[in-house]
């Protein structure tokens, strides 16, 4: 897998756990016993025709209006999943890594991230989950950083 590979070449620290499958970022965040803010969901979206990572809190969804401004595009919608499983062919369909620099993409982070030092994340696989320092994902990830989502009621 590409992420684990990318961690390791940098250096960072981080830590790696194995869990029972989940297929949303809710239910990692329950299976890695930390709440839903600290849990770093990765969504793909099309932007006119650029492919954007956005990468925000499991409980919380795009506000797609926000994103559309602040990239200024006429048109945006979620990847499918056929782009999806182009993008990240090295990932299980819904377990890709919030690094959309190793997929050819710009990585968004919404700012509520932001709030907390550490964030876990899918290593590519629906059973293994990855923490780290938030600093240390910001540095790697290099994303551009602003609010574009909203908690999930």
């Amino acid at each position: 897998m590409k992420v684990i590979e990318f961690l390791d070449s940098k250096g960072v620290h981080y830590e790696m756990t194995q869990h029972r499958p989940t297929f949303t970022a809710q239910q990692m965040a329950a299976e890695e016993h930390v709440p839903g803010m600290n849990v770093a969901k990765p969504v793909a979206v099309l932007a006119d025709e650029t492919y954007y990572l956005c990468v925000l809190p499991a409980c919380c969804k795009i506000d797609m209006d926000t994103l559309k401004k602040e990239l200024k595009a006429k048109h945006i919608q979620l990847a499918d999943e056929e782009g999806m499983a182009r993008l990240f062919a090295d990932c299980a369909l819904g377990a890709e890594p919030p690094f959309g620099d190793l997929y050819g993409l710009e990585t968004l982070m919404d700012e509520t991230l932001e709030d907390d030092p550490f964030i876990v994340f899918q290593a590519g696989t629906h059973e293994l989950a990855i923490r780290m320092d938030l600093d240390d994902y910001k540095k790697l990830a290099k994303p551009r950083v602003f609010r574009f989502s909203y908690h999930m009621q």
